[in-house]
Formats: structure tokens, C-alpha cells, sequence
């Protein structure tokens, strides 16, 4: 079954404490809200699970839809609905990054900047030393504990947000935490200097252990799936162009343009394009050559909004193959291409 209450935080960071790299550590962050509540954000750094680093992926200028979406939330706990459309992450059908950009670090060990504690670090502390900046903490929401203290920062009552990670994709006993539209994540947002506008860093972190081609209901793994399969985004076949506004009256032809990285011919008979609420147009049958691009007009009911949203690129079988998102302010200008 999914996480039971999964949502978002939305405080600012006043401390943090590291917990090495000893069983299952943690980086905890200490937040308060606008109304004076605190919480403790335990972030994992270390899988029970072999192997056991983390693989992690800074986003240091997110641009994003999710970042308008998050807009009409007020401070503090936020429980979001299941489903597209909202602020919720997804690794594989949000387009946040490209998981083929992920790597891995050890938890904690001697020296500067080079472990994930550390990177956390980096960015957290900027947080704590800027009163203006906000932290967005995705994952599962633990507590109110009235009569329990925080165990890490002592505040009453213990309260807080874990799981702040990739939550589908499991194996094992973790199954059972799987889902859609329910991973973790840390997003912090920095306000402008006066001379440009606000900035957006987007922490995400998965486990090794997980997989990248899930369910659409349930998160699970894919069981037919080779285990050798790249990771959407590491295959050659990509969305590199989209016409998400074009000139002239409603209703819009919006395109999609994709392009063949690779030195072989790849056949995409089959294949599909998604919006962003999950509205499938597919592809013409036949090959596309090496090197060579192909423009897909969008039908069947598939649609690119002008104030920002996400493509995605479904093979034959159905497995993403590659995703991408793009702003309203991408979108603005009518008839120019947004290149992704």
C-alpha cells in the first residue's frame, strides 16, 4: 500500500544535526513554520539495502512547473492528494530530472565535501543562515506526539516528515511502502537579491535497490522488465523540442520533436507521447534513422498547457524512455519552440 499520509512541509530550517554513518543514519534538519510549530525532516543518507550508498541529484536552478504548483499552499503540513496534476513527485512520471544523471556517494566519512552529509550540508546551512528562504520537504508526515519529545532536538510534541526519497520501486520488506505520485524530496526555495528573481534547489535521492520502470497504480516494479534496462533518459531516442504555444487561434496544433541519438536505426512503431495529465498520442509506424529528428503533431486528446507541464516518451512496451518538462514563462512566447 501507498505511504498512509504523504504531503509536503513548508518551513524554514533553523539547525541541523548529523548522525554519521553508523546502522541507519540520518541527516535531521530542525524546522519551524509561520506559526511557531516545529518539526524535525529526517533525511536518509545510508539503504538498509545493499548496495548501500545513495544515489542523489542536485537540481542548484530547478525550473520546473512544480514550483508554480506549490504556490497556493500555506506554511506548515500539507496533505496532497493522490494523482497528476498537483505538487506531488514522481521520479518516473514527473519529469523532475534525468535519473541517468544520478550518482552516488557514501554517507559520511573524513574530509570535506565528499559524502552526502555533506552536499546536504551545502545547501541546508545557506538555508538556515537566510531567514527569507523557504524549505519544501516531500515525504510521509510523523506525529503530532504529545507527550514525546523529539528525540533528535528535543522540541514537544515529536513531529515531523521521513521518507524523504524515491517511494516506489521497492524490494523486499519495502514493497509494501510503494506507490504513484508520492516520492520524497527537498526542495528549497531562496528569495531574489534585487537583482534577479528567486532561486529554487532541488535535493532528490533514491536507493540503488529500487527500479526505475513501475507500475502506473501501484509503484511496483515492473516484473517483466529486463534488469539490465537503462533508466529513462540513458536511451537514444529523446525529446528535444516542443511548439507548446503556437501562433494562431484556439484550437492550438502543439508538436513534439524527437531525435535519434544513436548510431543504429530504432523502430518506433508503437510508442506514445504523454501529456501531463497521462493523454497518449502515438507515434507514425516506421524507423528513425541515426541522427535524424521527427516532428508529431499531438492528437488523440493529448495537450501542452501554456502555464508549464511535462512529456513523456512511452516505447513500444509501454516503459518511459525519456522525459522532459517545461515553465509558463517557456511557454510564453507564441510560435517559438521550447528546446529542451
Amino acid at each position: 500500500m501507498p505511504l498512509k499520509t504523504y504531503g509536503v512541509l513548508i518551513t524554514r530550517a533553523v539547525g541541523t544535526r548529523r548522525e554519521g554513518a553508523a546502522e541507519t543514519p540520518h541527516y535531521q534538519i530542525h524546522l519551524t513554520d509561520d506559526h511557531g510549530v516545529h518539526y524535525r525532516a529526517a533525511v536518509n543518507v545510508l539503504s538498509q539495502q545493499k548496495p548501500a550508498d545513495l544515489l542523489y541529484l542536485v537540481d542548484d536552478d530547478l525550473k520546473h512547473p512544480i514550483t508554480a504548483r506549490l504556490d497556493g499552499l500555506t506554511g506548515g503540513w500539507n496533505t496532497l492528494p493522490p494523482g497528476p496534476g498537483g505538487p506531488n513527485l514522481d521520479f518516473v512520471r514527473g519529469n523532475l530530472f534525468d535519473p541517468s544523471h544520478m550518482r552516488t556517494l557514501p554517507p559520511d566519512v573524513s574530509g570535506p565535501d565528499n559524502d552526502l552529509a555533506d552536499l546536504l550540508d551545502h545547501y541546508v546551512r545557506r538555508a538556515v543562515d537566510d531567514p527569507d528562504a523557504r524549505l519544501y520537504v516531500f515525504g510521509e508526515r510523523f506525529g503530532p506526539e504529545p507527550a514525546v519529545k523529539d528525540k533528535v532536538f528535543g522540541f514537544l510534541p515529536g513531529n515531523g516528515v521521513h521518507d524523504i526519497h524515491m517511494n516506489q520501486g521497492n524490494s523486499g520488506r519495502f514493497t509494501s511502502d510503494d506507490g504513484v505520485w508520492q516520492d520524497g524530496g527537498l526542495l528549497i526555495r531562496f528569495p531574489g537579491d534585487g537583482q534577479g528573481q528567486e532561486r529554487w534547489v532541488g535535493i532528490f535521492l533514491a536507493f540503488q535497490s529500487q527500479g526505475w520502470h513501475t507500475d502506473d497504480v501501484t509503484g511496483h516494479t515492473l516484473p517483466d522488465v529486463d534488469a539490465s534496462r537503462p533508466a529513462p533518459g540513458d536511451l537514444p531516442v529523446r525529446i528535444v523540442a516542443a511548439l507548446v504555444n503556437p501562433a494562431g487561434p484556439v484550437p492550438e496544433h502543439e508538436t513534439v520533436t524527437l531525435l535519434n541519438a544513436s548510431a543504429a536505426p530504432v523502430d518506433v512503431t508503437g510508442w506514445r507521447l504523454l501529456d501531463r495529465m497521462g493523454q497518449a498520442s502515438p507515434l507514425p509506424a516506421g524507423s528513425l534513422a541515426p541522427g535524424a529528428t521527427l516532428a508529431v503533431p499531438l492528437t488523440n486528446g493529448a495537450r501542452l498547457g501554456n502555464h508549464g507541464g511535462e512529456v513523456t516518451l512511452l516505447d513500444a512496451a509501454g516503459l518511459k524512455a525519456h522525459g522532459v518538462s517545461y515553465t509558463a514563462q517557456q511557454a510564453a512566447r507564441e510560435g517559438w519552440w521550447v528546446v529542451f
